[in-house]
């Protein structure tokens, strides 16, 4: 049982290629919440971006049926209830919300949300803006942790060691798309990942061996957004460490992942029985140290908080190590690494994501403490 009963308010769904995978994260935190003894209030967001409380919003959202649940949305200003109703046609009516939990009755927000419109700094602007505390990175945190292209740049510049990429624009592609693929096949040779810069879950992912399958991955990569990544393919294992904390954040075990897949893709991670995962990895107690430091150092890096997992390649051969990206909210799937790493650090699922609602309790109540007016006076 937890040391205080929290009123949760659990975010999922949102428009994202990354949809499905946070509505099983969900359904697992809000049961975690609920054995640790917190109040859940779950809050679905459709792919079209509408919100929806009461009911079962996420068997709504996994059927595509509503039932007794009612949109509403968030005013983006403090000291409401932040609710209201909105209609079918999406047009607000500024009326109090009747009939369902007001916003302002929650203790803190926990947004199990994965990719664009979630975990990229969007909806955590609007929560600042309702004063309203909520759990894992703020904005900053969370738009550097989502795009890799912005995170890979920041790493190297602080010393971190990372892969060799080149960056794309969408617009690029389409206007020269020849010169575009010379220009890569210049600075790697095959094989190369194209991804998209800001997405998740390893939607929009490929690898390529040839000019064809580069042209191919980077058309797929550009389906999901207008920054495009191509990566040095690298003959590596797959590392991941789970962090935890805000100011002075700690690193979990770590974790191998032997992908039942020629890579870690979607399909591997989400729906596939055949990858595995080796907890604690068999690496030297030398190496897991210098993973968990990179780890934590990647983490303050780009100002995340709260909870992240941290993604690593050891390469075969040479043995050199490389910070691959964060997820600044991971996965929290019954399969997902991020709670099994804590798990086998002595952390059980129900008191990590009481935890993380702590921290972003923490958080919002460090950030309070600062001026929003002045004076010249004073």
């Amino acid at each position: 049982m937890a040391k205080r009963r929290l009123r949760v308010g659990v975010l999922f769904g949102g428009r994202s290629g990354e949809h499905q995978v946070s509505l099983q994260s969900a359904r697992a935190v809000m049961n975690a919440l609920r054995e640790a003894g917190h109040e859940v209030v779950p809050i679905g967001i459709t792919p079209e971006g509408r919100w929806l409380v009461g009911g079962d919003p996420l068997e709504a959202l996994l059927s595509g049926e509503r039932t007794s649940e009612r949109p509403v949305s968030m005013l983006p200003q403090p000291g409401s209830s932040g609710l209201v109703p909105v209609r079918d046609d999406g047009e607000s009516r500024l009326e109090p919300y009747a009939g369902g939990p007001p916003m302002g009755s929650l203790d803190v927000l926990f947004p199990v949300l994965h990719g664009t419109y979630g975990e990229d700094g969007t909806v955590q602007g609007l929560f600042d803006l309702a004063a309203v505390p909520y759990a894992g990175a703020g904005v900053l945190g969370s738009a550097l942790g989502m795009d890799k292209a912005v995170q890979k740049t920041l790493w190297r510049g602080l010393g971190l060691p990372v892969t060799d990429f080149v960056q794309v624009s969408r617009r690029q592609l389409e206007r020269e798309p020849e010169p575009v693929l010379d220009a890569i096949e210049r600075a790697f040779v095959y094989p190369v990942f194209a991804k998209p810069a800001n997405l998740g879950s390893s939607v929009g992912v490929s690898k390529a061996a040839s000019r064809e399958q580069l042209r191919e991955g980077l058309h797929t990569a550009a389906l999901y957004d207008s920054k495009l990544l191509v990566e040095r393919g690298v003959d590596a294992r797959e590392l991941e460490v789970g962090v935890l904390g805000n100011d002075a954040p700690i690193a979990s075990v770590v974790g191998e992942i032997l992908p039942g897949a020629e890579f870690y893709d979607y399909r591997a991670k989400y729906i596939d029985s055949g990858s595995l995962a080796i907890i604690p990895a068999d690496i030297s107690t030398e190496l897991a140290a210098e993973v968990q430091r990179l780890a934590v150092s990647a983490f303050k890096a780009v100002d995340a908080s709260g909870c992240a997992r941290v993604d690593f390649f050891l390469e075969r051969g040479s043995g050199r190590l490389y910070v691959n990206e964060i997820n600044t909210m991971p996965g929290f799937t019954e399969i997902s690494m991020y709670p099994k790493l804590w798990e086998a650090s002595g952390v059980s699922f129900a008191e990590l994501v009481t935890r993380i609602a702590e921290l972003g309790l923490e958080r919002f109540e460090e950030r309070a403490r600062n001026r929003t007016d002045y004076s010249v006076d004073e």
